[in-house]
């Protein structure tokens, strides 16, 4: 087995959880055999989820923890049985359904039905106890090889490009496999899994022929375990490295393309399921009404609270579940570590009001470096005050902790001074009113700064990506007239325009006062630190180390971003049209709840002012009393309350179609939510 390098929350939760497992692996002892399928696949998950326990001792805390989950279910189950069945408060009458003739029979059944009801009972939460337990635990790294799996098959078609583009700029097998290594900040677990080979060879003495073969065995992804078995085979053969990562790379550029489009043929139908999943409560809701007109349906208004109440939001956070099992965000925070030793750069990252830089290292060791931290400060909340708006547009999250606390303020104040409604039947005397004042101004006045602010970060870091493909060929052109790396720097930024360029431009300024390259191109990349931006940076870093002609590396970077901006078109132009079936889907109810209101229950309402002089005619009218069967202040509120809450679900639902980001879906619930308050304002 290879050396696992994740050591951190592995399900080794230290000592008190090692005594569970050695208690009770004598019951793993007579429960698995050796050659138990269940043991090796779990065995195996627990290899491809880089978790460090054995089998035989996570599983024998798996059964120790099953068996106190079970018990103390048990125990409850024996405790509510008793509850429910001695008591008397559920009656026993008949236990079986034929006859005894028997009266001594007769009498056992009599006197041990109640004790059996228990021990049934007791059983029963106790078997659910130990499955909950024993299953919980035993699912872990099955969750985690997935996880992992998924990650690994997102980042490869990258992680070939990179390796391609080492090989082009004169690397060897080795040194490849060493670079992919130490790129773990930019290619996550795939490139863990090659930390296990180079680790393997250096630390056990094993060739890395062998630790490719064993790692091919041990990954979670298939489609990494066929791409090291075709390395090994090269390497084996004595082939040429490089022409086999440039075919790997057009096969992987391609079967990303191919799994986008079944990604998003996905996320198709799954609109079209959305359509009709949020037209159910939409039925279910006219259902009710139309029942509870009629005097003998038991019907109860809690059937409609629980359809606006829960239903609504659980169809729309269900749905929000599935289509996160088809669209992921992209892996990666963005950030690069720095490896040149610099600690300036390496505190210089995140550096702000949060993260006061490099003089965090120093303080406690000298009070000088105190009151640095404290002057440092000052400055930096100094610089806050100035510019907030820039703080908030590199943090938008944190305008929550002055939108949540003035919207508290707000509803108090209004029930302070009498303006909200203190009572449900206050609120359905004013139903609009009461609303506004409890959802839609404190949702405006935590959405609106939130969102605004999170668009702007987005689209500032952004921008910068937008012509990345095209600066890359440039600087591949610039680069194959004989130009060194800084130097085509330069040459492009002073013949193109655009963010992008204006960073080249302060990277070559940068390196002529003393900075190294790759320290300038941290720190721009740390910026940004969007993964795409990343991944390109570590290739351009890695390359230039070995050599200033880096045309074809550069080439080849340029040739990832395209594929990369090929498919994010295609991903735009597909997901608006889902997004345009939900913005339709909710248009649809709020329509249809409007037309139910006015030209039904408002006309019901009147044919129920009117009967009362209508003589025999209108009898069965007037025998109906609409008033003790409906109440129309209490559906104009739960309709309002319906439209509003299927709008801001729907928000977040097409912004995270759009953007694999539930908070971009901000702009989308506020406007659908918005529509809902004046659509229903002219309908009320």
């Amino acid at each position: 087995m290879s050396l696992q390098t994740d050591t951190g929350d592995s399900g080794s939760v230290a000592g008190g959880s090692d005594i569970l497992g050695e208690t009770f692996y004598p019951l793993y002892s007579r429960l698995f055999g050796e050659d138990s399928e269940f043991v090796a696949d779990v065995e195996t998950k627990l290899a491809q989820a880089r978790m460090t326990d054995t089998v035989e001792l996570y599983l024998s805390r798996a059964l120790g923890i099953g068996f106190i989950s079970g018990l103390a279910l048990w125990l409850i189950g024996l405790t509510l049985g008793y509850t429910l069945f001695a008591t008397g408060l559920i009656a026993v009458d008949t236990i079986i359904g034929f006859p005894v003739g028997n009266d001594t029979l007769l009498a056992i059944i009599e006197a041990l039905r109640v004790p059996a009801l228990v021990f049934i009972t007791g059983i029963i939460f106790g078997t659910i106890g130990f499955a909950l337990g024993f299953g919980s635990l035993t699912a872990i790294p099955y969750s985690r090889a997935s996880a992992r799996k998924r990650e690994i098959n997102m980042l490869l078609t990258d992680s070939v490009s990179f390796m391609y583009a080492l090989s082009v700029g004169g690397l060897n097998q080795l040194e490849i496999i060493d670079a992919m290594a130490q790129a773990d900040d930019t290619y996550g677990e795939v490139a863990r899994e090659f930390q296990s080979i180079v680790k393997e060879t250096e630390y056990f003495d094993v060739d890395y022929r062998t630790a490719i073969r064993t790692q091919a065995i041990e990954t979670p992804s298939d489609e990494l375990s066929q791409f090291l078995t075709d390395m090994l085979s090269i390497v084996n053969s004595g082939g040429d490295m490089e022409s086999f990562l440039e075919d790997k790379k057009e096969k992987h550029m391609r079967t990303a393309k191919q799994e986008q489009e079944l990604t998003l043929e996905t996320l198709e139908l799954f609109g079209e399921m959305y359509m009709t999943l949020s037209l159910f409560p939409l039925l279910l809701i006219i259902i009710m009404v139309v029942m509870q007109m009629i005097p003998q349906a038991d019907v109860t208004n809690n059937m409609l609270y629980m359809t606006v109440y829960g239903l609504i939001p659980l169809t729309g956070v269900g749905f929000l579940i599935l289509v996160s099992t088809v669209k992921h965000d992209e892996p990666g925070d963005g950030y690069l570590s720095n490896t040149t030793g610099n600690r300036y750069v390496e505190s210089k990252a995140e550096q702000g009001l949060l993260n006061l830089g490099l003089v965090e290292q120093f303080t406690g060791e000298h009070s000088v470096f105190d009151r640095i931290k404290n002057r440092e400060g000052t400055h930096e909340t100094i610089e806050v005050v100035k510019r907030p708006h820039i703080f908030f547009r590199d943090n938008p999250l944190y305008t929550v902790a002055l939108s949540i606390p003035l919207a508290l303020v707000v509803v108090t104040t209004a029930m302070m001074t009498g303006s909200a409604p203190l009572s449900w039947s206050s609120l359905l005397d004013n139903v609009i009113w009461g609303t506004v004042i409890y959802v839609y101004i404190p949702f405006y006045i935590v959405a609106i700064p939130l969102s605004i602010f999170r668009e702007w970060n987005v689209r500032h870091r952004n921008t910068v990506v937008n012509t990345l493909s095209e600066d890359l060929r440039k600087l591949s052109s610039a680069n194959d007239t004989g130009l060194t790396l800084l130097e085509s720097f330069k040459s492009v930024a002073d013949t193109t325009s655009g963010k992008l360029a204006r960073e080249f431009e302060l990277m070559h300024t940068k390196v002529n006062y003393g900075t190294s390259l790759k320290s300038a191109l941290i720190e721009f990349n740390n910026k940004y630190h969007i993964p795409r931006l990343a991944r390109t940076t570590r290739l351009i870093t890695e390359a230039q180390e070995a050599s200033n002609q880096i045309t074809d590396v550069l080439r080849t970077a340029a040739s990832a971003s395209e594929n990369h901006d090929d498919i994010e078109r295609e991903r735009k132009s597909r997901t608006r049209m889902q997004v345009v079936i939900i913005v339709m889907t909710f248009l649809t109810v709020l329509a249809v709840i409007a037309i139910l209101k006015t030209q039904f229950i408002d006309t019901m309402a009147g044919l129920e002012t009117n009967s009362g002089g209508a003589g025999e005619a209108n009898s069965e009218l007037a025998q109906a009393d609409l008033s003790n069967n409906i109440q129309i202040d209490m559906l104009s509120a739960l309709f309002f309350h319906a439209v509003t809450l299927q709008g801001i679900i729907s928000g977040f639902i097409c912004g995270y179609i759009r953007d694999a980001d539930v908070l971009s879906g901000l702009k989308y619930a506020i406007i659908l939510a918005t529509i809902a308050l004046f659509g229903w304002t002219m309908v009320a």
